[in-house]
């Protein structure tokens, strides 16, 4: 029976992944350095349900789903895993925060799960990002635009695109917990 049920957390984090996959074919890019990742929404939400385990797994999926979908943008082998398998991986971090908010929500502390949530989209978000900087300043540097020194350039463009993502992954996850708590919830499986 508990093999069954780890199965079932498995299948549902591939489906995750596969969700978080699509909502990337989202257009939300402005220039080449800028994006929005609509797919930190479904994957913080399964880590906040789930745990970091299963986060990560879930989101280790999403970064290798960019590999047969033609999604890699390949400099060298070693910024391929640093940016589709270390970085996609390490968003599943926010389920540092799973065991946190699923006391909150059994003690009706709505306002404290709230905060959670947003701690954890900013977490998660901010534990991928970091890969992307470092590759960025590493792989990407000689590309900066206008001259600006590698380690800038990084830091501002992942910056500014994983606060973007960070606030949107908070806002949409922040209405879903207002429309449907249980959703937050782990469940027991059969």
């Amino acid at each position: 029976m508990q093999r069954t049920s780890e199965l079932r957390i498995w299948i549902e984090g591939t489906i995750v992944a596969a969700i978080a996959m699509v909502l990337s074919f989202i257009p939300t890019n402005i220039g080449s350095s800028f994006s929005i990742s609509l797919g930190m929404i479904p994957i913080t939400l399964y880590a906040l349900r789930r745990g970091t385990k299963a986060g990560f797994f879930s989101a280790f999926i999403w970064g290798l789903l960019h590999f047969p979908l033609a999604q890699v943008y390949y400099l060298m082998p070693a910024q391929v895993i640093i940016e589709y398998i270390l970085a996609f991986g390490f968003a599943g971090f926010a389920g540092v925060y799973s065991d946190k908010l699923q006391q909150a929500i059994r003690n009706e502390d709505y306002k404290k799960s709230s905060r959670i949530i947003i701690y954890a989209s900013f977490f998660g978000t901010l534990m991928r990002y970091i890969w992307h900087f470092i590759a960025g300043v590493i792989f990407w540097g000689s590309f900066a635009l206008w001259g600006m020194n590698p380690w800038l350039f990084s830091f501002v463009m992942n910056g500014l695109s994983g606060v973007a993502t960070a606030i949107v992954t908070s806002v949409v996850l922040l209405l879903l917990f207002k429309i449907n708590p249980k959703l937050f919830i782990m469940q027991k499986m059969l």
